[in-house]
């Protein structure tokens, strides 16, 4: 899918006649400290090198992210964004059938679809604030092949636990687990965590560098798996898919692992005291903040709103924010915001209260 995702602020600010800068982008899930200190200023001393092709199959940025993450590089495989590889999954796999554990990113469905898959979905619920509950999706199980599911879950922020899902698939060895734990790191206080336990072999994790080290225009995606189910990737591949950039900002964290670490632990820090006082903010509100692990909130609107007027007044205020409505299993009352720096954050809860007073943003 092309459009309907966050963080379309190009477009918008034609659309509005300013600048991009103007606007402060709460669609998009990013880390709201921005990058890792250094980060910027190394990637712009190596412009120069795009004048030459990068490694073809960037196994050094692979070395690099088994360091971070302390993982065996044998078992990492990169793409241009962990898109590359939910829209190879179904082909790779061979998949026939597909269930995909919703709420969630509309992308996995159009992934099934681009191969001639319509994917079933199980969806969680509203009243249990879309926890999942393992007890009622494992009986489904065995009538599939593949499943898609997000950890911390995209809108939700609902994090299942890595161990609970590795011994899933180990119940399950026939079914080939997807994991997408693009927002793990916000939840995660330590890189190098729950990830070393995925040993089993039906096991692909998604690894985004985009959302935790604010580089997303670098599309940095990693998928991590047994190597002879990167095998059936590899053969998909494409040469140099990650840019010479995206493997510079690899080999920058890799080389700094000490400072990622604790750029990563100070994230954790700032969000969970910036949720804490949205959360406050809000509270005698008539909206309803679904409790989230990462740095985004899924909120339910009053029933006098809908949730693309709500996009639209606040974008009224240069604010963007993501109407949830194209999610399957959502309804048209709900919004996804994702956390900035304190003024801006303030500044949001502002403009929600006004929005839930008279309609238009304050």
């Amino acid at each position: 899918m092309i459009h309907g995702h966050g963080g379309n602020i190009f477009a918008l600010a034609r659309e509005l006649g300013c600048l991009p800068e103007e606007l402060t982008d709460m669609s998009s899930n990013i880390n709201p400290l921005g990058s890792v200190p250094g980060l910027l200023a190394h990637l712009q001393a190596h412009v120069p090198r795009i004048q030459s092709l990068p490694e073809v199959d960037a196994a050094q940025a692979c070395a690099d992210l088994a360091g971070l993450l302390g993982l065996d590089a044998a078992h990492i495989l990169a793409g241009a964004g962990t898109t590359q590889f939910i829209y190879s999954a179904c082909c790779a796999l061979k998949s026939k059938r597909v269930l995909i554990v919703a709420p969630t990113y509309s992308d996995y469905a159009d992934a099934c679809r681009q191969h001639g898959l319509e994917p079933d979905f199980f969806c969680t619920r509203a009243e249990t604030n879309f926890r999942l509950d393992l007890g009622e999706l494992e009986p489904l199980l065995p009538n599939y092949d593949t499943l898609f599911l997000c950890t911390p879950n995209n809108p939700s922020g609902h994090l299942t636990p890595l161990d609970e899902l590795a011994a899933l698939a180990q119940r399950h060895p026939k079914l080939r687990c997807i994991l997408d734990t693009s927002y793990l790191p916000f939840a995660e206080p330590m890189l190098a965590g729950s990830l070393g336990m995925l040993k089993a072999k039906n096991l692909l994790v998604l690894w985004s560098g985009s959302k935790i080290f604010a580089i997303p225009g670098l599309r940095t995606g990693f998928l991590i798996a047994h190597p002879d189910i990167l095998t059936s990737f590899q053969h998909l591949a494409q040469p140099w898919s990650l840019s010479t950039l995206a493997q510079e900002a690899m080999h920058f964290l890799g080389a700094n692992r000490l400072a990622v670490q604790l750029f990563v632990q100070q994230t954790h820090q700032f969000v969970e005291a910036e949720k804490a006082l949205l959360y406050k903010r809000l509270q005698h509100s008539p909206l309803r903040l679904i409790s989230s692990s990462t740095s985004f909130m899924l909120i339910q609107l009053p029933p006098h709103l809908k949730a693309e007027q709500a996009r639209r007044a606040m974008l009224q205020e240069r604010i963007l924010i993501r109407n949830c409505d194209n999610f399957h299993g959502l309804d048209t009352s709900y919004i996804r915001v994702a956390l900035k720096d304190s003024a801006n954050n303030a500044r949001l809860a502002s403009a929600l209260l006004g929005l839930c007073e008279g309609g238009q943003a304050a």
